[in-house]
């Protein structure tokens, strides 16, 4: 059974999947030892040629240990986020010279908008080429801002599928799964953003200036968002960028299905329930430069979904059921908001809609302890209220669910194609297909 098992995961993997993965492993040994003939350079343990031959005209910039340290953990950083979000289809067509432009990228303390070749990262160009050519000139460009809903390539809307049809580039978030990804046509440049903790906004500047810079050369840009752009998307943010430098009238915005609501109807969770929830609260889990949000007054009727929260997990539900210390004198406890009780019951959706999606069901007493001991698979969302126990109780500290079961079998949708699939699923299932 082991070696079938090793079959059937050999013949999903894309070919040469082992080279990207070597190479993978040869930019982290560059940068180990790029850093470390740095830290040398720094302490003097190197040998000085008399006459100062062979030393660059930078040789006497200063170079601060803390702006190293900057650089490194920002190229780690970096690798770590491709090997854990980037296709592995990408991953397998890994060249020298996409490794040279990762390594490259990352060798400044402001790190410059170089990017890497159509088939593996994103286009050969750099933002800010200088002003369009004559032949690009008379065309006005065009940057749509869609969504591509939660995951599952089946959730895209046709008019967001139509976009990537027609798009010139495509600027993609880090999360778009590899599924929706699959549907840009191989002659289409994808650059995906290179953001991680601590980087978010330069990336985001980054994508700006590829997209207004393929904009002043005419072409069609696709800013392609998980879930939908205009919730904790920043797609306003991006609206208003473009309008400032004159493309006010050559944005479109396309709408896309939000893991805020989808997410729960994937976990078996509806948002709201007759006699039991009335109301839905979107929050996000970190505010603007990692800051921790207001959090929400418990009401027995209310739901909450928090985007963005699993790093932050523990802060959320510390706030939900507690009063922060530094407040609890300064509140009239006739003021004092109602906090949430640690037996209300909450949910952990982790890569709603995709084939590895996990659901954690529990409680807010047990939930990070949940997370900690069974680690975290991201993104995913948090649902708290007590609609997490309408279709499925639970009666032990946390329960662990793998895959799509807790809303049917909603890969075998995918399968349907014809009125004859739809009566073969009415006489005898969805295990049919």
């Amino acid at each position: 059974m082991a070696s079938r098992i090793r079959r059937e995961l050999s013949r999903v993997l894309p070919a040469n999947l082992g080279v990207g993965i070597e190479r993978l492993g040869a930019v982290r040994r560059r940068i180990w030892e790029e850093d470390h003939a740095a830290e040398l350079a720094m302490s003097g343990d190197f040998e000085e040629d008399d006459d100062g031959e062979g030393q660059t005209a930078a040789f006497n910039t200063l170079v601060a240990p803390a702006d190293a340290e900057a650089i490194r953990n920002r190229r780690m950083r970096w690798l770590a986020q491709i090997c854990e979000y980037w296709p592995l289809v990408r991953l397998a067509k890994l060249s020298d010279a996409d490794i040279d432009a990762v390594l490259k990228s990352y060798s400044t303390v402001s790190p410059p908008t170089t990017t890497l070749n159509p088939d593996a990262f994103g286009p050969a160009t750099s933002a800010h080429q200088g002003p369009p050519s004559a032949l690009t000139s008379k065309r006005r460009g065009l940057i749509i801002l869609a969504g591509a809903g939660p995951g599952h390539p089946d959730l895209l809307t046709t008019a967001t599928l139509k976009a990537i049809n027609v798009a010139d580039l495509v600027l993609a978030d880090k999360l778009v799964p590899e599924g929706v990804l699959s549907l840009i046509p191989r002659r289409t440049p994808v650059q995906i953003a290179r953001k991680f903790p601590g980087n978010a906004d330069n990336a985001q500047e980054e994508l700006l200036s590829v997209g207004l810079d393929a904009m002043n050369q005419g072409k069609t840009v696709l800013r392609l968002k998980q879930g939908d752009p205009y919730l904790y998307g920043r797609g306003a943010e991006e609206f208003d960028f473009f309008r400032t430098h004159g493309y006010g009238d050559r944005v479109i915005v396309v709408p896309g299905v939000t893991s805020a609501l989808s997410g729960p109807v994937f976990a078996g969770i509806p948002p709201t329930h007759r006699g039991v929830a009335d109301q839905v609260l979107v929050l996000t889990g970190t505010g603007r430069k990692g800051a921790i949000t207001e959090s929400p007054e418990y009401v027995p009727s209310r739901t909450c979904v928090f985007l963005m929260a699993l790093h932050r997990l523990s802060d959320v539900v510390t706030a939900l059921i507690h009063e922060p210390a530094h407040l609890v004198s300064a509140i009239h406890p006739a003021a004092a908001k109602r906090k949430w009780p640690r037996k209300a019951p909450c949910a952990i959706v982790e890569r709603a809609s995709c084939p590895d999606q996990r659901v954690i069901r529990s409680t807010l007493e047990f939930v990070c302890a949940a997370v900690e001991e069974e680690g975290s698979r991201p993104p995913g969302i948090l649902v708290v209220g007590e609609v997490c126990r309408i279709l499925h109780q639970n009666h032990q500290r946390w329960i662990v669910e793998e895959g799509l079961g807790s809303n049917g079998s909603f890969t075998e949708l995918g399968h349907i194609t014809n009125l004859e699939d739809l009566e073969d699923i009415r006489q005898q299932g969805l295990g049919s297909l």
